[in-house]
């Protein structure tokens, strides 16, 4: 094999293993947060609103929802770790700039993770939480049945015809299929009113015309609309969350009595004992 060849597959083999080096950290970072935010969302839930739950298709709804709610808090916890993470990389590679086991921070890995964090966050802001939310409000469409159920339970029986009644829809799918028609057409009407609002903002007449430059122009519009609700959300609620987090340490918190003076509490109880003795 000529010299160039070699040096051309150890370029490709150094390519394939830092990929594969990539993948791997990338991996074992979102388990790590999955699993965190696993434990958090356990701790604080209701128990009865999972291992409550009788009916074998409603506990599979909600262990469904509560993997989704799970991965989406661990993308967000991640998209807030990651600028702390990116800068103490940094730092670290600025620090130790000859130190072979800390060459793994590097920029193709912050710039994958960058990425990862962008595409998951997208995802679980725009399908993944109203999906998790119309999943557990659904019951399914009218008219359909569950595909299977527990051993001795008996099936529901058809209501006659001509009846009032209907049979309660039932399965797992079923409310698959009805929550995905419903956020259908939740984005479908959301993609109409930016489209409506562009039109209407817009001196472009090619705007009100066409739906061509929905990818480069109508979503991230969207995108920016959605950031703007976030950040105004976020301006009005800090000041009401630190009224109430300090409301709450000061009523839990115990004033330290280090700078108490005994004589003075011993003289106004003697006071008061004599007042009190004076009224009897």
């Amino acid at each position: 094999m000529a010299p160039a060849e070699q040096d051309a597959l150890a370029v490709r083999e150094q390519l394939f293993h830092e990929r594969v080096r990539e993948c791997l950290i990338c991996t074992l970072l979102f388990a790590s947060l999955y699993i965190l935010c696993h434990f958090i969302i356990t701790h604080f839930k209701k128990h009865t609103d999972f291992a409550a739950v009788h009916d074998d298709e409603d506990a599979a709804v909600n262990r469904i929802a509560l993997g989704l709610c799970t991965f989406t808090l661990a993308v967000a916890l991640g998209a807030v770790l990651l600028l702390p993470f990116s800068i103490i990389s940094n730092e670290v590679l600025l620090s130790f700039p000859q130190n072979y086991y800390v060459q793994w921070l590097n920029g193709s890995l912050i710039h994958g993770l960058w990425n990862l964090v962008f595409l998951f966050s997208n995802l679980s802001l725009v399908f993944l939480m109203p999906f998790t939310y119309f999943f557990t409000e659904s019951e399914g469409f009218a008219g359909s049945k569950k595909v299977g159920g527990p051993v001795g339970v008996p099936r529901p029986v058809p209501p006659t015809p001509g009846s009032s009644l209907t049979p309660l829809p039932q399965g797992i799918m079923a409310r698959v299929y009805e929550t995905s028609v419903v956020l259908l057409l939740l984005t479908l009407l959301v993609l109409g009113m930016v489209w409506v609002a562009s039109a209407i903002v817009g001196n472009n007449a090619a705007s009100r015309q066409s739906l061509h430059d929905l990818w480069e122009y109508y979503l991230p519009y969207l995108y920016s609309c959605i950031s703007l609700f976030g950040v105004l959300l976020l301006l009005l609620c800090t000041p009401f969350g630190l009224s109430t987090m300090f409301t709450v340490t000061g009523k839990l918190l115990v004033k330290p009595r280090l700078l108490e003076d005994l004589d003075e509490q011993l003289s106004c109880t003697r006071l008061e004992e004599a007042s009190v003795s004076r009224r009897i």
